[in-house]
This record gives structure tokens, C-alpha cells and sequence, in this order.
């Protein structure tokens, strides 16, 4: 899929060098003061959201070269072998096709020559029915009532896009229902949520795909044994618990009706799941109609992508910004700022989506990379950012590039409150493309009424050196739509960045070591004989295994 020829010795890559050396003292404001029309020039759309890229460090010839970067790269026939279903994952050769849950144009999309859409559209059919038949009280739980609360227990892309749907979309939420998700092996998440619920009116959704994940079925046990302790029946358990899974045989062991076991594909990836059965709390809370909406946005994502010019394409522009400022730069961060509180879960989700995506330091072919890849994502709702970390992106000593994501409407009817939040998100990126000078502070001080000495010495702490790039992306609601394009903006963004660096975005053999170390540690501390560990680890062991004695003798 990916180019096998070096990155960093390519044509293309040179040029940029070239090019980064003759921009990297040029000013933005310079660049806006010459430029009227910047902000035409450098904004794009697609899939009902806008992207302003005007903010960044860029000119005409940097976008020219970028995108000669992706050409000569393969974006285009990588982007066409995922689209059509060729096994692009290749070291667990598995095609990739995230793609098809969402394809609503009626069109096959195949695997090895078999057209996987009527299986789609089956699973699809199946969720619909059954969300439907919680949400009207059809389902009721074993003593007959309504259910009132779902508790979705998975961990990983079971947990954290569904969790950051359902919170997005919360103003669409069923009256009735409330939506718990638990992920943690730590036991205070499950006890903390248990706490909360009755066992006749809770319904458990337990995803995984093998019925295996060692944090997903510890916790689903943990909830069976509650839920029996509470006075149902081992037949009860098919009415209260349903499974996102493939493994039928442990699914039925479980207690869990096949009928209401929901099934994936190995082409679906974790982190990619939310369209999936995987999405079935979203489901859940909005309805069927409304996840149809869901996957109608990021269809409409999808075709953008595809049908686009690389020069006015979303995902396109997106990573090869992302590229620049991690490849020439040496921007080790990116910074997720989403101006909406219903958004707040979102730079959790994207740090799963792209760090374990394009965190690798081998290429496709086993290599070692030529150049810094994924950097670390991190965020938090504006404003709240405003008061904890904005400081260090305006002044601190790294160059952290800053995705804004705004809603042009809301739905709480509140007063004010709308036009001062997205009055902030412009400001700010404003304000970290700008600056301030010493010149600007000093008559700022000055005006104030400071002099002398007072004011030179209050002049340093107040510069802003500006110049720092930012991207805003302005939804025009926070609807199903709108969400599912924005979340299939980022994943074709890093598909694209893969692509480039040319490793692969859809494996994650780095989250494996740390299983298997922890199964024969967790074998030691109950009890077991203790294997060769180095000091730090035997240490550890034994205070952990001290003070479980202590506590039994107690």
C-alpha cells in the first residue's frame, strides 16, 4: 500500500525542507496583511463542515509542496485500495473497511469478491429493532418493568467512541434512559455505576468481540453476580444482558440469548467500531433514525474524501498540516480544543484513534521510520482549557498546534451564553496566531498608567511571541450528521497521514506486551510461584502481595 522508497530522501520531502528553512521566520500577520483574501484562499468544506486553515504557517507554495508530498506518496491509490477492499492491514492481513458501515449509497462493497453490505445492512436492521423495542418499552426487563438505565461495558474503541457519541448527543437522549459506560478494571468504575442502578430496570450491553478482553469480562462477571445477588433468576440474565460480539459459544455460556448477540467483522478495527454494532448504545439513546443520521454524516465524509481534489480536501489538508508542523517543526503535540461541552470526550477518543493508529516506529515493511511520527494528543473543552493550559500554548517554550471545533448553533436556549463561547474560540486562535509585542505592551502599560521602571521590568512577562498555528473546524450543529462527518474527518486524516510516514494504521501490536506481563503477574499475586522478574518488579510484588496478607489478617 504505502511507498517503499525513502520518505526523507524523496524529492518531495527535500522541497519541503528547502521551503520550511525560507518560511520558518516568516510571520503569519505578515502574511495576513498581504493577503486580503487568505482566509478564502485557505479554507475549504466538505460534508456540511468548514475548515479554516488560514492560521498556520503556510503559503501557496508550502500547500503546493505538501500536496506534491501526498501525490508522490500514493495517497490516491492507497485511499482506492482501503475503498476497495484489498487487505491493507498487513500484518494481521485483514482488509479494512470501516468504510462499508456506514455506506449508504446502495452500492457492494467487497472482500475477496463477496459483497459484505447484506451482512451490514442485516446487523444494522437488528440493532435498530432492538433499540427500538427498549426505547418504546416493548423490552422489559424480568419483574416487568421499564428499563431506565444501560450500563455499556467494554474498554478501548468498545468504550470510548460510543461514550463520546453518547455524550455529544446527549440533548437528543431518550427521556427515559440513562447511558453508564465502564471500562476500568478498576473495580471502584463498576461499584461506582452499580451503585447507581436496579437490577430490574438495568440492561448490560457487554462488548467484545471474542468474549475474551480481560477488562470487559472481569467487569461483565462482576455485573452478572450483582445482578443475581439482587434476586433474579440464572434465566433472567437473557433479559438483562445483551453482547456486542462473535464468539456465539461464550456469548450462550454467558447466559445471553443469541438472538441478542450483534456481530462485527475482523475488517472492522476497535478504534473504527462506532459504526458497528459496537454503536449500539448510541442507538440506545437517540434511535434508530437518528444513528442512521450518524452514519448518513460520515458517508457523506466518506464520498468528500474520495471525490475531492487532494487541494480542497478535509482529511488531506488535516494530516499534511499535521505532517509539517511533526516533520519540520518539531511539534511533538497536537492540542484538541473542542468549544463545546458536549464535545468534552472527544481528545480522549482521538488519542485512541491516532496514537495507537499512527504511533509505530517501523514502516509497513518492518523498517525503522525515517521521521518523527504520530505526536501526542491532548485537550479539553474551551473554555475550560482557557484557564488550565492555554497559558503554556501562548507562552510557553514548545510550538503546540491547536485543532478548534465549534457548533455555529445550540440547542439549550440559553442567553449569551453561545455567542461568548464561540466569541472565545475565535479570540483564541486569534490571539496565539498574533501575539503581542513589546512595543503593543508597552503602550498598553503605559495608557494604564504604568512608567519607569515598573513598566520595563512588566513588559517580558506580558509578550505573547504569536505566530503559533492553529485550524478551526465549525460544525453547523452538534446533530448525528454533523458528528458522524467530523469523526470521519479524523480517520481519514490519519489514514492519510499512515499513508505518508508509511506505516500502518490499523494494527496495535504495542497494547499486547503489557497483557501478557500483567496475566503472569496477576497469577503471582494470588498466590502463585513467582517468576524472574528485575528487582523493580519483585519489589513491587511483594509490597503488593505484603499488603494483601496484612488486609486478610485484619
Amino acid at each position: 500500500m504505502h511507498e517503499s522508497s525513502s520518505l526523507t530522501q524523496s524529492a518531495a520531502w527535500r522541497a519541503l525542507a528547502s521551503h520550511r528553512d525560507e518560511i520558518a521566520s516568516v510571520s503569519m500577520r505578515d502574511l495576513f496583511a498581504a493577503d486580503p483574501a487568505r482566509f478564502e484562499r485557505f479554507s475549504a468544506s466538505g460534508a456540511g463542515l468548514l475548515l479554516d486553515y488560514s492560521k498556520n504557517r503556510i503559503d501557496a507554495r508550502t500547500l503546493a509542496l505538501l500536496i506534491e508530498l501526498a501525490r508522490s506518496r500514493g495517497v490516491e491509490p492507497a485511499r482506492g485500495a482501503m475503498f476497495s477492499g484489498q487487505r491493507i492491514n498487513n500484518t494481521e492481513g485483514r482488509a479494512v473497511l470501516h468504510i462499508a458501515l456506514r455506506n449508504r449509497g446502495g452500492e457492494p462493497v467487497e472482500v475477496d469478491g463477496r459483497d459484505v453490505m447484506p451482512e451490514v445492512r442485516d446487523v444494522l436492521q437488528r440493532m435498530g429493532d432492538f433499540a427500538e423495542r427498549v426505547r418504546d418499552g416493548r423490552w422489559r426487563g424480568y419483574t416487568g418493568e421499564l428499563i431506565t438505565d444501560v450500563v455499556n461495558i467494554g474498554i478501548g474503541g468498545s468504550d470510548l467512541g460510543p461514550a463520546m457519541a453518547c455524550q455529544a448527543l446527549s440533548a437528543r437522549a431518550h427521556a427515559r434512559l440513562r447511558l453508564h459506560f465502564v471500562s476500568n478494571i478498576d473495580g471502584d468504575h463498576l461499584a461506582g455505576v452499580l451503585e447507581k442502578v436496579d437490577p430490574a430496570t438495568t440492561l448490560f450491553v457487554v462488548a467484545s468481540k471474542t468474549f475474551t478482553t480481560i477488562e470487559t469480562m472481569t467487569n461483565a462477571t462482576s455485573a452478572r453476580r450483582w445482578f443475581l445477588a439482587g434476586g433474579a433468576g440464572e434465566a433472567d440474565v437473557a433479559k438483562h444482558f445483551v453482547a456486542v460480539s462473535t464468539n456465539a459459544e461464550r456469548v450462550a455460556r454467558f447466559g445471553i440469548d443469541l438472538a441478542n448477540m450483534f456481530g462485527f467483522w475482523d475488517w472492522v478495527g476497535g478504534r473504527y467500531s462506532m459504526w458497528s454494532a459496537v454503536g449500539l448504545p448510541v442507538a440506545l439513546q437517540v434511535g434508530r433514525e437518528a444513528f442512521g443520521e450518524l452514519l448518513d454524516g460520515a458517508h457523506a465524509m466518506d464520498r468528500h474524501f474520495v471525490e475531492a481534489p487532494l487541494e480542497e480536501n478535509l482529511p488531506v489538508i488535516l494530516a499534511l498540516l499535521g505532517v509539517w508542523y511533526r516533520g519540520f517543526f518539531g511539534a511533538t503535540s497536537l492540542s484538541i480544543a473542542p468549544y463545546a461541552q458536549a464535545l468534552a470526550r472527544l481528545p480522549a477518543y482521538l488519542q485512541q484513534l491516532e496514537m495507537e493508529s499512527t504511533g509505530k516506529s517501523v514502516t509497513c515493511d518492518g523498517r525503522p521510520v525515517e521521521t518523527p511520527t504520530c505526536p501526542v494528543i491532548w485537550g479539553e473543552p474551551g473554555t475550560n482549557g482557557q484557564h488550565a493550559f492555554f497559558q503554556l500554548l501562548h507562552q510557553g517554550t514548545d510550538l503546540v498546534p491547536v485543532d478548534f471545533i465549534a457548533s455555529l448553533t445550540t440547542s439549550h436556549g440559553l442567553a449569551g451564553h453561545h455567542r461568548l463561547l464561540l466569541a472565545n474560540c475565535i479570540a483564541q486562535s486569534k490571539a496565539l496566531m498574533v501575539g503581542k509585542t513589546a512595543e503593543e505592551v508597552r503602550a498598553e502599560l503605559a495608557s494604564a498608567g504604568f512608567s519607569g521602571e515598573a513598566l520595563e521590568a512588566a513588559i517580558p512577562h506580558r509578550v505573547f511571541p504569536g505566530n503559533r498555528p492553529s485550524n478551526t473546524l465549525l460544525l453547523p450543529d452538534l446533530s448525528p450528521r454533523s458528528l458522524g462527518a467530523l469523526v470521519a474527518l479524523y480517520e481519514h486524516k490519519v489514514f492519510v497521514q499512515s499513508v505518508i510516514w508509511g506505516v500502518n494504521a490499523f494494527d496495535q501490536w504495542g497494547v499486547e506486551l503489557g497483557k501478557q506481563i500483567a496475566s503472569r503477574i496477576d497469577a503471582e499475586l494470588a498466590g502463585g510461584t513467582a517468576g524472574e522478574h528485575d528487582g523493580s518488579t519483585r519489589g513491587l510484588i511483594a509490597a503488593v502481595r505484603a499488603a494483601a496478607n496484612a488486609q486478610e489478617r485484619g
